[in-house]
């Protein structure tokens, strides 16, 4: 970040470590953020939004050309210092976190979910094209008030953008065509930084001066500007400040205060009063040698004094530099990331340095290779330092949500777990009685069912249902009506239809039977055909009029009736003319009956 000198982009003066935490020192923007301003209910015109993207493009298209991705663009990265001009924050912490030694969440993703772009979602590579579709959400928010692609779970706010163009709005007007390819699904196809800069920046010539954004920056009424006060800038406070001179208030006890003469240890007072003139002599104090007598040391005796004071002073140094640690070897630290942990432990203990182990997931780094390590590499320690290494434990487990509830069926299911890293195929189906067929009834890893975490990139079964299993027919008794049949068979799944027939044995209005018939299988849900009797079949009595006995019964006998006698004077004859039947002429009667013939 610090390396990023951009006017768009929010300038970091110093950082370090504390400990265990590391920080960032950056210029103070008081004008809040664009998230602010759009969650006041404020809404962009076109014109601002035209020179706030512009803004935020040109920014960048200038990191992006630096190799930098920022990954996380949102409303809320988008702040504004107190004359209203947009700078991008947090650049590349999306990224540093994704890649520091710390405990990501189950099924965490770099970038926020409303705004990360198609490519994100589906967990492929991304470069700087993938900023500006998170910026086109952003300005398409920014009019509107409404962020496109946003669904009640995060699973479908991220699969509703994949493969789908920016939906049109009527607010957004000129910007409607800008925007749709800024935001295009295929990344090949979309604008880069540059060219959305280059796009708005002709479409904010075109269009009228924007309003000032109506941004409230805090006022600080207890703080008293100092008169001619200029804040140093970075590379001033980080230059070394050469050590001033310490004043004396006299000269030091050995010291010359003249040619030949060595003062006892009295201060080398001043003599001058304040008004110019000789200030008066101090009394001579009680046995002590006069002026002229000063007490000298023996020569002797200072060379004595002076090798015992080199001897302590070498004494005391030895100690020092041992309990210092200043004849212990120093070795440069090792490049450790990426590497092993088994060899990064073996470069450091041939160099006697104390290796610290703390794992922690990690999505892009293969488990036991090394993540991070502290201090940093090229750094010189001495050997039996500490030295922290922070080994992958492989990328943390993905959260499954509970697919059955999302009503998905099995291609939209395996669509969704893409979007968490993980492969999926559909297996057999299983047979449900709640679960309508097609619709995704239970998954599984392993010997586990509707597991809610998985290991990153493992490959789940899908199991969809084929609905309700087979059914058999039960069995309708032949003295029910075809009502008390419906609703046997009803309460067993099944509809049912109506078919009638004659019967000799089942009475007029009962169930003779069903087709299917009772005890086979049938699919739950099918219709069952259920015959009626309509009684035995019957004829009607033919026209013998003027036939001969033998005639009328050979005619008789083909409509299924017999001949009960024939009477009359003539009857025995079989040529006797038939006058009349009984039953008579075109009465109905039940197959089989008699019919009786009068002769003439």
């Amino acid at each position: 970040m610090a390396g990023l000198r951009h006017p768009g982009i929010v300038r970091v003066y110093d950082w370090g470590e504390d400990g265990d935490e590391a920080y960032l020192a950056m210029e103070l923007l008081e004008g809040g953020s664009l998230r602010g301003l759009l969650d006041s209910g404020y809404r962009l015109s076109i014109s601002q939004v035209a020179a706030l993207g512009l803004d935020v493009a040109a920014a960048l298209a200038y990191a992006h050309s630096r190799g930098l991705v920022h990954r996380d663009i949102k409303p809320a990265n988008l702040l504004f210092d107190e004359e209203g001009l947009v700078r991008v924050a947090d650049f590349g912490v999306a990224r540093a976190l994704a890649e520091a030694s710390y405990t990501e969440q189950p099924g965490s993703m770099v970038g926020t979910a409303k705004y990360i772009s198609p490519e994100a979602a589906e967990g492929k590579v991304l470069d700087g094209r993938a900023d500006v579709y998170s910026l086109a959400l952003v300005l398409y928010e920014a009019v509107t008030g409404t962020v496109p692609f946003v669904a009640e779970t995060t699973i479908g706010t991220l699969m509703a953008r994949v493969r789908a163009p920016l939906p049109p709005h009527p607010d957004l007007g000129p910007l409607d065509e800008v925007l749709a390819r800024a935001a295009a699904s295929d990344p090949a196809v979309r604008l880069d930084a540059a060219g959305l800069a280059a796009r708005l920046g002709a479409l904010a010539a075109a269009l009228p001066m924007p309003e000032p954004l109506p941004l409230t920056v805090p006022q600080h009424p207890d703080v008293v500007p100092i008169s001619g006060f200029r804040a140093p800038g970075v590379e001033e406070l980080t230059q070394v400040v050469a050590a001033q001179p310490k004043a004396t208030s006299g000269a030091p006890i050995g010291t010359r205060a003249g040619p030949g003469e060595l003062f006892d240890g009295a201060p080398n007072v001043d003599r001058t009063s304040h008004g110019g003139a000789p200030a008066p002599a101090p009394a001579p104090v009680a046995g002590a040698a006069s002026p002229g007598r000063r007490r000298r040391f023996p020569r002797r005796t200072a060379w004595i004094v002076a090798a015992l004071v080199v001897v302590v002073a070498i004494i005391a140094g030895t100690l020092a530099a041992l309990s210092g640690g200043v004849f212990t070897p120093s070795h440069k630290l090792p490049t450790l990331a990426s590497v092993s942990l088994t060899k990064a432990r073996a470069e450091l203990d041939a160099d006697h340095f104390t290796v610290v182990v703390k794992p922690a997931v990690h999505s892009m780094v293969r488990a036991g290779d090394v993540i991070s390590q502290s201090p940093k590499a090229g750094k010189k320690l001495k050997q039996g330092s500490r030295v922290t290494l922070v080994p992958s434990l492989g990328p943390p487990p993905a959260t499954v949500p509970n697919l059955v509830q999302m009503n998905l069926t099995c291609q939209s299911a395996n669509a969704a777990l893409v979007a968490l890293h993980l492969t999926s195929a559909c297996a057999p189906g299983q047979y449900s009685s709640t679960v309508p067929a097609g619709q995704l009834l239970q998954w599984t890893y392993g010997s586990q069912t509707d597991p809610t975490s998985v290991p990153y990139g493992a490959a789940v079964a899908l199991v969809p249902s084929l609905g309700h299993a087979p059914v058999q027919v039960p069995s309708v008794p032949t003295t029910d009506t075809y009502a008390q049949a419906q609703t046997l068979l009803e309460g067993s799944g099944f509809t049912t239809s109506q078919t009638s027939t004659t019967s000799t044995t089942v009475a007029a209005g009962d169930v003779i039977g069903t087709t299917p018939a009772a005890g086979a299988t049938a699919p739950y849900g099918s219709a069952i055909a259920v015959t009626v009797s309509s009684g035995p079949p019957t004829t009607q009595v033919p026209d013998l009029f003027q036939d001969t006995v033998t005639q009328a019964t050979a005619a008789l006998q083909q409509v299924g009736l017999t001949v009960a006698g024939a009477y009359g004077p003539s009857a025995s004859s079989p040529n006797a003319i038939v006058i009349y039947t009984e039953p008579a002429q075109g009465v109905t009667v039940p197959v089989g009956s008699s019919v009786s013939l009068y002769t003439n």
